[in-house]
This record gives structure tokens, C-alpha cells and sequence, in this order.
């Protein structure tokens, strides 16, 4: 798929409906800015918003990834698999949103209990201690267990691990 000619195609769709970026932007919830990276081809829109698009611009999803008119229309069962892999693209999103957004909490949680303690100057003790130990090493935690997750990383550990566990 070549990004520069469908990113052009939805340039040209746009002129044609006489919108500006910013009005396509409004039209699919969207940033000016990101219109514009996709009529330059650097980026490329998500697969629910192309769905959207084809639909906006009433032509088939395969001429919008082609990035030219075929004047051939989408029959109804690949638009609803097409819609099908979307949504679940759409799930796995929202499912990474919560998990980071959970480490990030718990990252915050921890760094405060850890300020309070040291701004109350507690009394040093062994418990005292164990605690600040204990808020910094969530803290640390939360945080590479976000960048694991966001990279990908952590889905490649758990591949692994069940690789590992159907040997055994």
C-alpha cells in the first residue's frame, strides 16, 4: 500500500466535497494536523476511520487503500469482516488504554504515599522504611510495566511464556 497515493486520494475525495482539513478534521473527531499528515502520506488513518470514510465519501474501502477509483462496490460480507476486525482492533485499544492507565495510577499512588511520608519527616524505622522501599519499587514497577505494555513487549513475554509452558 503505497501511504503518498491514498494519502492524495483523500486529498482529492476532500476537494471534491469542497471541505477544508479542518472540516474533514470535525467530520471524523480528529485534529487538523492529523488530516494533513494523511494527505502527506506520513500517516495513515485508522481502520475504523477509513470504514467511516468510505462510507463519507461513498466509495469502496478497497479505492481508498488502493488510493484510486475502481467503480466496484464492496459486497456486504467483506464490509461487515472489515467492520468485525476494526472493532476488535478498536477492543485491543481500549484494553491497552486501561492497563496503562492502571500503572500509571498506581505509579501515582505510590509516589505520593512516598512524598507524604518524607514530608511528615516520620520517624525512621524498620516499617518507616519497608515502606518508602516499597512505594519507590511500585513506582519503578508501574512505570516499566507501562513501557512494557505499550511496546508491545509484555504481549512478546507472555508469547514466550506460553511457548515455554506447551513444551513442558
Amino acid at each position: 500500500m503505497d501511504q503518498n497515493k491514498v494519502g492524495s486520494f483523500i486529498k482529492e475525495l476532500r476537494k471534491v466535497k469542497n471541505l477544508t482539513q479542518e472540516q474533514l478534521a470535525e467530520e471524523f473527531s480528529v485534529s487538523r494536523r492529523t488530516v494533513s499528515r494523511w494527505e502527506t502520506g506520513n500517516n495513515m488513518p485508522d481502520l475504523d476511520i477509513l470504514i467511516e470514510m468510505s462510507d463519507f465519501f461513498e466509495v469502496d474501502l478497497r479505492e481508498i487503500l488502493d488510493g484510486e477509483r475502481k467503480h466496484v462496490k464492496m459486497n456486504e460480507e467483506l464490509r461487515e469482516t472489515v467492520m468485525k476486525v476494526a472493532e476488535y482492533s478498536n477492543e485491543g485499544k481500549k484494553k491497552m488504554a486501561k492497563v496503562t492507565l492502571i500503572y500509571f495510577i498506581l505509579g501515582i499512588i505510590s509516589i505520593v504515599i512516598n512524598q507524604g511520608m518524607r514530608f511528615f519527616e516520620l520517624p525512621s524505622t524498620f516499617w518507616i522504611g519497608f515502606l518508602e522501599g516499597t512505594t519507590s519499587g511500585i513506582t519503578l514497577a508501574a512505570m516499566i510495566l507501562g513501557v512494557l505494555y505499550i511496546t508491545g513487549a509484555m504481549a512478546k513475554i507472555r508469547e514466550f511464556k506460553l511457548r515455554l509452558l506447551k513444551r513442558k
